[in-house]
């Protein structure tokens, strides 16, 4: 690849996606972007640069996708959903008691397992939450992957990503050779496209947000702008949920590490101390 050509494609990903790409992450570039190419009919990666910068916007998208499309699976590191259902969800049904609803985000919602999972886990809590109203949402910038989130249907190496057996048996049902989540849990997510470098306030306010291992593919200065724009979002003692190897620290003042919770923070606002999580899940 032409190094103009590497330039050109990491600046328009970095400007529509936040994604950041070095050098060294060419082979990704061609990996990902070859497909898009041959379904274009294109030669190579030059032909649909030059595609590009003639402005054509649909190939953008196709592209953006491409890179941006992650891997997602059922209770990924697990911890943090124990944390959730065992601390985080009674906190909430304490709070909210009153108006007893509560609203949960999956920032970068891919194929569907994250959200999915945190479904199955409130169908679980069915008892404690009669007369509840709780909603989820995907988003992601991805509309080919939230349609597959959509169809809520998976293969068996998908299903065996972190999927407890008695979830699998109990939540979905074989279609073929592939399983079907249960309508029951496909109707408790609502999916809406969504990129985190666009103005988050039309998606409404929320109780707990889920921004797992999206930030790592951000520079400081993006990282810092998408956390402060879900700190608006988010309730005095909501709750926000990164992944293993991201951090609020150094980035945004608007969060602070819950004691005891690792990759679990609270909102950092005047006068409030956050939400008492400092048990340990088991």
């Amino acid at each position: 690849m032409k190094p103009e050509d590497f330039d050109y494609l990491s600046k328009m990903l970095r400007d529509r996606s936040g994604l950041v790409l070095t050098k060294d992450k060419a082979y990704l570039l061609e990996s990902r972007l070859m497909p898009v190419a041959r379904k274009r009919g294109y030669k190579g990666l030059e032909d649909l640069v030059t595609q590009l910068r003639n402005r054509d916007e649909t190939l953008a998208n196709d592209v953006t996708e491409a890179m941006t499309t992650n891997e997602s699976f059922f209770f990924r590191d697990v911890k943090p959903f124990d944390q959730f259902r065992q601390i985080v969800l009674p906190n909430l049904l304490k709070a909210r008691a009153t108006r007893k609803n509560f609203r949960i985000w999956c920032a970068a919602a891919s194929s569907g397992q994250e959200p999915y999972t945190l479904a199955m886990i409130l169908k679980e809590e069915a008892a404690r939450l009669n007369g509840w109203r709780h909603d989820i949402l995907g988003t992601d910038l991805s509309k080919e992957i939230l349609s597959k989130a959509q169809r809520g249907i998976y293969s068996q190496f998908e299903v065996q990503r972190g999927l407890p057996i008695q979830m699998l048996v109990k939540y979905f049902k074989k279609a073929d050779d592939m399983w079907e989540i249960d309508p029951a849990v496909r109707s408790m997510v609502q999916y809406k496209p969504w990129n985190l470098l666009q103005d988050l306030k039309p998606l409404g306010s929320f109780d707990v947000v889920f921004c797992r291992n999206v930030l790592i593919y951000f520079d400081q200065p993006t990282k810092t702008k998408v956390l402060n724009s879900i700190a608006d979002l988010l309730a005095d003692d909501g709750v926000l949920y990164l992944g293993g190897a991201e951090t609020v620290l150094g980035i945004s003042d608007r969060f602070k590490p819950i004691p005891g919770q690792r990759g679990v923070y609270a909102v950092q606002k005047p006068g409030y101390s956050g939400p008492s999580l400092g048990a340990a899940a088991g």
